[in-house]
């Protein structure tokens, strides 16, 4: 059943949302904020805020749509809130030295009046398509996986003068601007990991450097690159690494396994190079899907100005693929928890929705990691985002259920205001 209501929600969920009623000037608010939570949580796949108000008893489109678009309440302060409620306690608080990843993720948006919204490559269809892009980071210390900003990105023929308008913001900046709040919040990464977006960008690689960040990024095939090997005696020359691959010897890729949903094997190999943008020499990791260029289908480049013993083929391999929690977390935040599906138009609105949806998958993961729904809702661990979501699902169906014996006449009610007949 897909309607539920706020008393008939699971103890640990008022408490939760209890956590951040002081950030609330009115009860309004407070009534708004749980709502839209609840709705998000929800077991509909709709979470738009009609599929919200039409499953939750007691709200109504008007009051979450003013909420959400109009009302006035502060994103980045329920966003802080959020990522203090997690360092509060031993089993959530986040790790030293954990790896710090950013990336974008778009998804599609019909119409043009959505900011943000245009024709832009969206990654999750794999081609151009109407749509918004949104650039965020994440955080992955081994045990915990974490959003920890996000903000929109506007494509610069949205702006009077393109690329030259002062308002226009790069995918890489915005980056670097959520790297630095991230900064701020006195977390330190051990290692920023980022795509070819990212990484074939030397500025950005550059910004990283002078913060005093080890990063691995990914590279283009065509990226030209010096290959630095004392033990030539020939003077050495530029080359795109497509050409580099083809000579280096077989034996030179060693064989890593990567403990992903399902298991990989990958051939990699290490070069000491200079590059274009950069000073000094960087490693680059040539990572293929075979034990062959010949054979190969894919073929990644990836850069580090990390140093050591530690640094070889399967420590980069090993950690870059860690680039793959912040994937799950699209594919959860999308499929369970709404991400991409909201009605308002004003980039705070967006930008309140992905922050709540922030919030709803962070009290999954603190339910998860504190094992308070295991106890109650399930006679299993409760080991992943998905599981832990269902056992949630079973203490409002439970709890739903309890409270519908009492009160069938308000569901009745309810049903009725939507036009159907309950009985």
């Amino acid at each position: 059943m897909k309607e539920t209501t706020l008393s008939a929600m699971p103890p640990c969920f008022e408490k939760w949302c209890a956590k951040f009623d002081d950030l609330w000037k009115t009860k309004r608010k407070k009534k708004g904020f749980r709502y839209y939570l609840a709705g998000l949580l929800g077991e509909s796949k709709r979470k738009n805020i009609a599929q919200i108000t039409d499953n939750i008893i007691g709200s109504s489109y008007h009051n979450v749509h003013h909420f959400i678009s109009k009302s006035s309440w502060s994103a980045s302060e329920i966003n802080e809130r959020r990522l203090k409620l997690m360092n509060k306690c031993n089993q959530t608080r986040i790790r030293n030295g954990f790896a710090l990843i950013i990336d974008d993720s778009g998804h599609r948006k019909s119409g043009n009046f959505t900011e943000g919204v245009g024709r832009q490559y969206i990654g999750e269809i794999g081609k151009t398509d109407n749509g918004i892009v949104i650039v965020t980071t994440h955080l992955y210390d081994g045990v915990r996986s974490l959003p920890l900003d996000v903000e929109l990105y506007h494509k610069a023929d949205s702006f009077p003068e393109g690329k030259e308008d002062k308002d226009f913001i790069k995918k890489p900046d915005i980056g670097l601007k959520l790297v630095n709040q991230t900064i701020e919040r006195k977390y330190r990464p051990g290692i920023v990991l980022i795509d070819g977006g990212y990484g074939n960008n030397s500025t950005f690689l550059q910004e990283l450097e002078k913060l005093k960040l080890k990063y691995i990024g990914g590279l283009a095939k065509n990226r030209l690159a010096v290959v630095i090997n004392p033990n030539m005696g020939e003077k050495p020359t530029k080359k795109r690494l497509d050409e580099i691959i083809l000579s280096l010897p077989k034996e030179d890729f060693q064989t890593v396994v990567l403990e992903l949903d399902k298991p990989k094997t990958v051939w990699v190999a290490t070069i000491q190079a200079e590059t274009n943008g950069l000073s000094g020499k960087r490693t680059i990791a040539i990572v293929m899907n075979a034990s062959s260029v010949e054979e190969a289908t894919e073929i990644d480049y990836l850069i580090t100005n990390s140093q050591g013993e530690r640094v070889t083929g399967e420590w980069i391999v090993k950690t870059f693929s860690n680039r793959n929690y912040i994937e799950k977390f699209y594919r959860e935040a999308k499929g369970w928890l709404g991400l991409k599906e909201y009605q308002m138009r004003k980039k705070e609105a967006l930008i309140r929705h992905f922050v709540l949806v922030f919030t709803a998958y962070t009290f999954i993961i603190y339910q998860q990691l504190m094992g308070g729904l295991r106890k109650r809702y399930a006679n299993k661990s409760l080991t992943t985002f998905a599981e832990t979501l269902e056992a949630f699902l079973t203490g409002i169906s439970y709890n739903f259920f309890s409270w519908l014996q009492n009160n069938t006449q308000l569901f009745a009610e309810h049903k009725a205001n939507r036009g159907f007949v309950w009985g």
